[in-house]
């Protein structure tokens, strides 16, 4: 029925043509008109259905946008690894992108602009089955003003990381910058870590490559502290342990003496956990000044 009514519509238009003070303007409408119309009665009559989105005439832009996104965090070095594009998606106006970086998955966000990259997002909108609620992303302690802050005559700052994380590396990598332009800095930063023991191994949010790194950092912090800052700087930047330990003078059998040794690797590592987990600190990256929050990451539960 359809190839009749599209014939019919040929014979139609030929019609036209013959007429004699038929002007062109006449003619072309007459021709759009009569080609619509077949169209339309097509899909009708068919059943088909025209899916404009399955055209998706924006995917090969949001692409690269996406793999933009992740040129830059490799290019500027703000993942402890390469980062990979594993998927990408148009939602809210923006383009979500998941990342992975060693075998960790993370999630971020570029404005279609390509002009800002940016690790979280709130979702205002009611989840199904009642109201979102913020406080479950985001922490409730808000940052502490200088004039409430207790003054001591040596301030410690404890800065809370594991050790893949982006935006942990972010945080040890301008303190990095700070003490290599004035060293006496290190004196008043301490960087612990986030995770926990089981019998006497430890784990971390991102699986065990992550929580050996944290354990070999906290056992250079513990006992090779002069190396510290100079084994973090190589490691910031490519994620390459055996290169950094030997190019900052770090003792690297020691190290591993101190990895395997229960009374004092996974101890040290205690002591950071149980103080974490004691300050409620389950984001990376948290800051506290004199056990006061300053800086508390969005990703809690997730440290990322």
């Amino acid at each position: 029925m359809a190839k009749s009514f599209v014939d019919n519509a040929k014979k139609a238009i030929r019609h036209y043509f013959r007429k004699e003070n038929r002007s062109t303007a006449i003619v072309t409408v007459v021709i759009a008109v009569v080609v619509i119309a077949a169209l339309g009665y097509y899909f009708y009559s068919s059943k088909a259905e025209l899916n404009l989105s399955s055209l998706r005439f924006w995917e090969s832009g949001d692409k690269k946008l996406a793999q933009s996104a992740v040129d830059y965090i490799n290019d500027n070095g703000l993942a402890s690894s390469t980062v990979t594009l594993e998927s990408y998606e148009r939602t809210s106006g923006v383009i979500k992108i998941k990342i992975k970086i060693g075998g960790s998955e993370y999630e971020f966000y570029v404005t279609r602009d390509g002009k800002y990259l940016f690790p979280s997002a709130l979702e205002m909108t009611p989840s199904e089955g009642g109201d979102n609620n913020p406080t479950d992303q985001v922490s409730t302690t808000s940052a502490s003003k200088c004039e409430d802050l207790t003054k001591t005559d040596k301030p410690e700052l404890d800065v809370y990381v594991v050790s893949g994380c982006p935006y942990g590396l972010q945080i040890q990598r301008a303190i990095a910058q700070a003490v290599s332009e004035a060293p006496e800095i290190a004196d008043y930063v301490k960087v612990r870590y986030i995770g926990s023991v089981s019998g006497n191994t430890i784990t971390s949010m991102h699986g065990d490559s992550e929580a050996q790194e944290n354990l070999r950092q906290i056992c250079i912090r513990e006992e090779q502290p002069a190396k510290y800052w100079s084994y973090i700087s190589c490691y910031i930047k490519a994620g390459n342990t055996d290169s950094c330990l030997a190019s900052s003078g770090v003792d690297s059998s020691a190290v591993s003496a101190c990895m395997s040794d229960t009374g004092r690797g996974v101890a040290y590592a205690s002591e950071d956990f149980g103080l974490s987990s004691q300050y409620g600190v389950s984001g990376s990256p948290t800051l506290m000044l004199g056990f006061i929050y300053i800086c508390v990451s969005e990703h809690q539960g997730r440290g990322a």
